[in-house]
């Protein structure tokens, strides 16, 4: 199934080529788990400071059970800080 990812800030660097800006389109498997696929990015978990399925955040505890359908969007944002 294809789902949409959005990286953002330092994780840009991460996507695919061929991507759009800060999002790549990518086919997944039905079983796939949310660290699977910040594992398969080879994003380190502990840049993965949110992470968001169709705009819903998804803590650490809700990243290990699949939850894809067909069109959803991830976006991953690593830590920030400013002022």
């Amino acid at each position: 199934m294809q789902i949409t990812l959005e990286l953002f800030a330092s994780l840009m660097a991460l996507l695919p080529p061929g991507s759009s800006m800060h999002t790549a389109k990518l086919e997944v498997d039905d079983d796939l788990t949310l660290n699977n696929l910040i594992d398969q990015m080879k994003i380190p978990r502990e840049q993965a400071h949110i992470v968001l399925l169709n705009g819903n955040y998804k803590g650490e505890a809700d990243r290990d059970e699949p939850c894809f359908q067909a069109g959803d969007k991830v976006s991953i944002w690593p830590p920030v800080a400013g002022g």
